[in-house]
């Protein structure tokens, strides 16, 4: 009996022995084509750059804490990241992930107001079918009906509007009228709660888990970024999943042709390697900190850990300066070349979509109506283990269009995948459907 709590009480699942490139091998040395560790692995397992970096990083010292020491690799971290990211985006808080992140950037956000004299912006504003981490904070912010429910109690109330989800929300509505007409439902929250009173509005470039890669349509990021500089709103966007790189740039939001005044990343950052995300924000906010009380009433054990520093570093060195980025624009297209050869008039897949190498499937009873699968059939369960069977990770999920109802595939391969490996993800995953559908 393993002394192990897993998340999944009742599921066995194999023991993982090793890695190489796209593959991870279990026990028995069967291998699995990983394309849904929920976005983290862009660089695959068995990257000797980074390796080399976290040996000889705990060679020297593996900790010293960030309330007395800093350390080369997060300052060599943080001046790469300020330099890399969009608009004024040029300060940087390492944690040790997503969650983190995210729980940094709402205490920040309220920090600055108490900073700046504005102790009465108290809202947050956020979207629904999103998901921002698992801390009781981010959790609260999050709009995934399913990982809200049990925890309800505990969570301080935020406000949800409507997610950008042309696929189910559009309609006949062109692409500006659409995005026009959320901008509206977020002014009139903005409106019911009082302009003054809300510190920020919060939400993923492209939604990553709980809606499965659904991008934006034009202009909607342009219209939110100047509603919040029209009432002094701080605009925080969550790049813990579609940043890094996954969608075809090194921060989603760079399409988007926006920038955010706080943004959170993980995942990518540090490709699996070690545990790390990182919040950055303006020098806008920073300084209202620093030359107000002049400490940032938040922290964590694990804050600016330099091997995982060090790993991201040479994370960031593979995507950038060595140009493991740049392939997943062409890949992602390639991709969804075959994923529409495969399901394009599939019967029970409604929607193929995403950016780069962050794609999804949406599984429907009839493409014509979109009307969903009945939720007791647990199809994206029985996608999951289907595919996992034969040798393929994919991220399923289920509750897609509110929380119960609704079933994606999402998949997020790793940057260095093979074009035969494109291959052999779509074939892999078509039985996988078939198969669940079928049961």
């Amino acid at each position: 009996m393993s002394n192990v709590f897993p998340r999944h009480c009742k599921a066995e699942v194999p023991q993982v022995v090793r890695g190489e490139g796209a593959y991870l091998i279990d026990t028995t040395g069967k291998a699995y084509l990983n394309c849904g560790d929920a976005a983290v692995s862009c660089l695959g397992h068995s990257d000797d750059h980074v390796t080399r970096a976290v040996q000889a990083q705990m060679d020297a010292v593996a900790f010293g804490h960030t309330g007395f020491f800093t350390s080369a690799p997060a300052e060599e971290l943080a001046a790469r990241l300020a330099g890399l990211a969009p608009g004024a985006l040029s300060r940087v808080y390492f944690v040790s992930g997503g969650s983190e992140a995210m729980e940094s950037a709402l205490k920040l956000a309220r920090q600055y107001f108490l900073e700046i004299g504005q102790p009465q912006r108290r809202h947050i504003i956020a979207r629904r079918q999103s998901y921002h981490g698992n801390t009781l904070g981010a959790l609260a912010a999050g709009g995934n009906a399913w990982r809200r429910e049990p925890f309800e109690p505990l969570l301080v109330g935020m406000s949800h509007v409507a997610p950008c989800y042309a696929y189910r929300d559009q309609g006949d509505d062109t692409p500006e009228a659409y995005a026009a007409r959320l901008e509206a439902e977020l002014e009139a929250e903005v409106q019911r709660l009082g302009p003054d009173n809300v510190m920020a509005f919060v939400a993923e470039p492209v939604v990553g888990a709980t809606l499965g890669a659904v991008p934006p349509v034009a202009d909607y990021f342009k219209r939110i970024r100047a509603l919040c500089d029209r009432h002094g709103i701080l605009l925080i966007l969550d790049e813990v999943m579609c940043g890094m790189g996954r969608t075809g740039t090194l921060f989603a939001c760079e399409q988007d042709g926006i920038a955010p005044d706080i943004c959170a990343v993980a995942k990518g950052l540090g490709a699996g390697y070690q545990p790390i995300g990182a919040m950055l924000c303006t020098d806008a906010i920073y300084d209202a900190v620093a030359d107000g009380s002049g400490f940032f009433q938040h922290g964590h054990t694990y804050l600016g850990h330099p091997a995982a520093c060090a790993a991201s570093l040479a994370v960031i060195e593979r995507l950038v300066d060595q140009g493991v980025a740049a392939r997943v624009a062409p890949l992602g297209a390639a991709l969804h070349e075959r994923l529409e050869a495969r399901f394009g008039q599939h019967p029970n897949v409604g929607d193929i979509r995403g950016r780069g190498l962050f794609r999804a499937i949406e599984l429907v009873a009839d493409r014509d109506s979109k009307a969903p699968l009945d939720p007791a059939r647990k199809t994206h369960a029985k996608v999951k283990k289907a595919a996992f069977d034969a040798g393929l990770i994919c991220y399923p999920m289920g509750g897609t269009i509110d929380g119960r109802q609704g079933d994606h595939v999402l998949l997020a391969p790793p940057f260095i995948l093979q074009d035969g490996q494109l291959d052999e993800l779509v074939d892999k995953l078509g039985a996988a459907v078939d198969a669940a559908l079928a049961s």
